[in-house]
């Protein structure tokens, strides 16, 4: 399997879905822009996204991944199928529980998510919270099947389907939002039945998937079924290294819950400034970090229970050099370029020039900690692939406090807003990335492969001669007036990303860098 094309291959089907989902934050602005009802969607939506994470691709992924793929190199495809079965049955036995008592307690979770919503919004987030529960349920058995399918090399199906949950949410909102006010109802609860409908048809996509490679999971509903799936002793190992990996991901869910209470009281609309704002930063962490970690912890997994620990290393090696290579023009691309992007991105319909400002301030807070962003999706699975998910939890925990105290400093007291929200978030970032590089060194796992120096020089250089190009843009262009023409505006906006483009990569290219230097076979 040729790593840099799989990559890709799932980079572009990633790419799909990011493009579907920035239609979709494009469509929330333009039919309902930045207020409080779209502060109660935001508040409404992260409570289950906020458990998908910490039940599906968040704590689970991180534990099941590593331990399937181990098994397999280790005991074969049967004893690895047995795993399977009885993962499958505990995860669906927890997820019918947490999503009826979810649903019980949406008042709760969302004065603890957000406690600055008036009245009326507040109503209009519980009930969208109680629609959107079995989105848990549906996205927790999607990553149950995507980590079966990665770890038998089939990368597509799983990359692919979250485009269906975007377009189900466009549909929804374009299609029932004018039938919801008719109706008599708020036509904001368009959005969370989009919701609800994407979890279902992601869920349903995957099942011939798993036919077709004859890795359908048996789900036994039987009482005495779930106890033997209890007692299976892998279970209990992916339960084990669940343990850690729930109180991290609960680190990042504890983080959020509170740069939420933060963004509602910095003002109505912040909340979702600083979702638009995440929507754009999401684009290079998706292509880059989750591709690449997508494509490297099974490999991980594999080279580490063969213990072939110069594989590792090197697959560590190569993923950190795409990184930099890839991560590095977009964070400067987000720090110099961020008006043009929100304004040719967001600003129509309810979304105005005030919020282009603050958006694009929000964006620049998150461009400073890209290249940490997407470092940890690549450093963090070479944790997880040792077994080890202890380390990147004390790691968060560090780094939750810190973030709070630069939120302390960048909101209260320097009072930048929203920006600092999201440059607090950045900057934790790259500390989280800075002590994960620096503990793979310690432990030996990771040794620097030679070159790294001139490297780094010349994406360094070719990265500042795209910024400079960028920042002339930016300011050659009134991108906010330009909004009256719109095709005008979006045919200078690909002019000038093409020309950005075509020049770091000509750079490189001039300075000795070539594409075949990452092609890496595994």
């Amino acid at each position: 399997m040729n790593l840099l094309r799989t990559a890709s291959v799932v980079s572009v089907f990633t790419l799909m879905s990011r493009i579907t989902g920035l239609v979709r934050e494009q469509m929330i602005a333009a039919l309902f822009g930045a207020n409080a009802l779209t502060d109660a969607y935001q508040v409404a939506f992260r409570i289950p996204n906020m458990f998908r994470r910490l039940f599906a691709e968040g704590a689970f992924s991180q534990a099941f991944v590593p331990a399937l793929a181990a098994a397999r190199a280790r005991d074969g495809d049967e004893a690895t199928h047995g795993l399977m079965n009885a993962v499958s049955t505990v995860l669906v036995w927890v997820q019918l529980v947490t999503c009826v008592v979810g649903v019980a307690v949406a008042p709760l979770l969302v004065l603890a998510l957000g406690a600055s919503l008036n009245e009326s919004a507040h109503e209009a987030a519980v009930t969208m919270t109680r629609w959107m529960f079995p989105y848990i349920g549906c996205m927790s058995l999607v990553a149950l099947a995507a980590g079966i399918l990665n770890t038998w090399k089939r990368f597509v199906v799983p990359a692919v389907t979250p485009v269906l949950f975007n377009l189900s949410s466009i549909a929804a909102g374009y299609g029932l939002s004018p039938l919801l006010a008719d109706w008599g109802y708020r036509p904001i609860y368009s959005l969370a039945i989009g919701v609800v409908i994407g979890g279902v048809l992601q869920l349903v996509v995957q099942i011939p998937a798993l036919k077709r490679a004859g890795l359908m999971p048996h789900i036994s509903w039987r009482l005495s079924g779930f106890r033997e799936a209890v007692a299976h002793p892998g279970v209990r190992q992916v339960l084990r290294q669940m343990a850690p990996a729930l109180v991290g991901v609960a680190v990042a869910q504890l983080s959020l819950v509170i740069n939420t209470q933060i963004a509602i009281s910095v003002g109505e609309g912040a909340a979702s400034w600083l979702t638009y704002a995440d929507r754009l930063m999401e684009f290079p962490i998706a292509l880059l970090g989750v591709a690449l970690g997508v494509v490297l912890t099974p490999q991980l997994s594999s080279a580490q229970a063969q213990g072939d620990t110069q594989q590792y290393s090197d697959l560590l090696d190569w993923g950190l050099r795409l990184v930099l290579l890839l991560a590095l023009p977009c964070a400067v691309a987000l720090l110099v370029f961020a008006e043009p992007l929100v304004a040719v991105l967001y600003q129509r319909g309810a979304f105005k020039a005030a919020d282009v400002s603050h958006t694009a301030q929000a964006v620049m807070g998150y461009g400073v900690g890209l290249m940490g962003l997407v470092g940890v999706k690549i450093l963090a699975p070479g944790y997880y692939a040792r077994l080890d998910t202890r380390t990147p939890v004390r790691v968060a925990l560090l780094v939750l406090v810190l973030t709070q105290v630069m939120n302390g400093v960048f909101v209260f007291w320097l009072k930048i807003g929203v920006a600092g929200l999201a440059l607090s978030i950045g900057l934790g970032a790259v500390i989280n990335a800075a002590l994960l590089l620096w503990g793979l060194r310690k432990l030996g796992s990771y040794r620097p492969a030679p070159g790294w120096f001139w490297f780094a020089l010349r994406v360094v250089i070719a990265s500042v001669a795209m910024g400079g190009l960028q920042w002339w843009l930016a300011r050659h262009f009134d991108w906010v007036a330009l909004g009256e023409r719109e095709l005008v505006r979006a045919g200078w906006m690909a002019v000038s990303l093409g020309a950005s483009a075509l020049l770091y990569f000509a750079l490189l290219l001039m300075s000795g860098i070539k594409v075949r230097h990452f092609m890496r076979r595994a």
